[in-house]
């Protein structure tokens, strides 16, 4: 919730540049600029990382290059000229920005644009470019939500560790966050119908899915952009995601897989055919899922006599193996739990495009998705749903 300048559509596959390149070129002026001043330039073409650099003179400086499409860009201030080194975090090989650099985070794109700074780069005007114009608008509408988001996990800090782990204190957390969830979604989805022409539309549109993107949720929004931005590198890379996300998406038929469980003995999702199964992935390492792990342990007992089961998959690293046993029996988890033990690339988190844990999905007894990503209240609820109350 703290930016919108991240990385195009960073929870779908990205396609390849195929447009091609146009010409950008930045005017600049630094007010009270002292010799020698000077201000570089960070950005991405495709995998390539390019820094430039411009000699501020009489208070003015440029850049020129070009790009295929919008890209994620920042531009750093050096009144002193103590050189580009000074800016990067050395504890980042990847040249992570240092938390004291005066830079500006912005959209570079094709064409001319303007950019005045008065007091530091990261307060900086940046005129002729409507995409910095809209992310300008849509950060101001969004500043509500990050400080509600500081405030709740500011409270939720608050709390004791035995409160923490209290599922009441849990569920009644959750119901804020969701709330705000909604909330910020609700800002998102306005921007997107109302700038169907806008490249901010299709980051919106990424961030709007979250780490658990339901298609069923996104496509309609994608169907309503404008067919410029639908054929551009980023739209077809978001029509692809979209067309993966539809293998796992409720009313889908759950994809098959095969894991050894703690024993070694190979088990398949389809062997539970004819039951209510939950898909649940977790990990000993990941604390929300050991929080919420008591809860479905409850759910499982109160709901276990109404052909209903869980299959645990653990994300686990293969030196975990002995962490993922030890969180089994502490947490109570009787049920059936498989891992291939190879953390992110758990080879059934990847056919379900898991990309945050704790996640789960809940499968009917002809193994179609009904429900997906249910903790605390919302998960008794589903259940009480399809089984019936008890």
């Amino acid at each position: 919730m703290k930016k919108l300048l991240f990385p195009v559509l960073a929870l779908l596959p990205v396609l390849s540049f195929a447009q091609t390149a146009k010409d950008f070129s930045i005017k600049g002026k630094v007010a009270n600029a002292t010799t020698p001043t000077k201000v570089y330039l960070v950005y991405n073409v495709g995998s390539n990382n390019v820094t430039d650099s411009s000699t501020v003179t009489n208070g003015d400086f440029t850049f020129k290059g070009a790009v295929a499409e919008p890209v994620t860009a920042t531009l750093f201030l050096d009144r002193k000229n103590l050189g580009f080194g000074k800016y990067v975090d050395i504890n980042f090989p990847d040249g992570r920005p240092s938390t004291s650099a005066d830079g500006l985070a912005f959209f570079l794109e094709q064409g001319n644009m303007n950019i005045a700074i008065k007091d530091s780069a990261a307060k900086a005007d940046i005129t002729g470019s409507q995409l910095n114009v809209d992310n300008k608008t849509l950060k101001g509408q969004l500043q509500t939500i990050t400080d509600k988001a500081r405030a709740l996990t500011a409270e939720a800090k608050k709390a004791s560790p035995e409160q923490q782990r209290s599922p009441a204190f849990q569920n009644a957390m959750q119901v804020k966050y969701k709330a705000l969830q909604a909330e910020q979604k609700g800002i998102l989805k306005n921007f997107i119908t109302t700038h169907p022409d806008s490249y901010l539309s299709l980051l919106a549109l990424s961030s709007y899915g979250g780490p658990s993107p339901d298609v069923n949720d996104l496509e309609p929004l994608y169907n309503g952009l404008s067919d410029k931005l639908k054929v551009s590198d980023g739209g077809r890379a978001m029509k692809a995601g979209l067309d993966g996300l539809k293998v796992t998406a409720i009313g889908a038929t759950a994809p098959d897989f095969t894991q050894n469980d703690v024993n070694g003995k190979p088990v398949s999702l389809s062997s539970f055919k004819g039951k209510y199964v939950l898909l649940d992935f977790w990990a000993s390492w990941c604390p929300p899922c050991r929080q919420e792990n008591p809860n479905v342990v409850k759910l499982y007992n109160k709901y276990k006599g109404k052909n209903f089961t869980v299959l645990g998959v653990s994300l686990d690293k293969n030196t975990g193996r002995a962490d993922w046993l030890a969180a089994i029996k502490n947490d109570g988890l009787t049920w059936t739990q498989v891992s291939d033990l190879q953390y992110w690339n758990n080879l059934a988190a990847k056919l379900y495009n898991v990309q945050s844990i704790p996640a789960n999905f809940l499968i009917d007894p002809q193994g179609k998705i009904v429900a997906r990503d249910l903790r605390g209240d919302d998960l008794d609820a589903a259940l009480e749903k399809y089984l019936g109350k008890i």
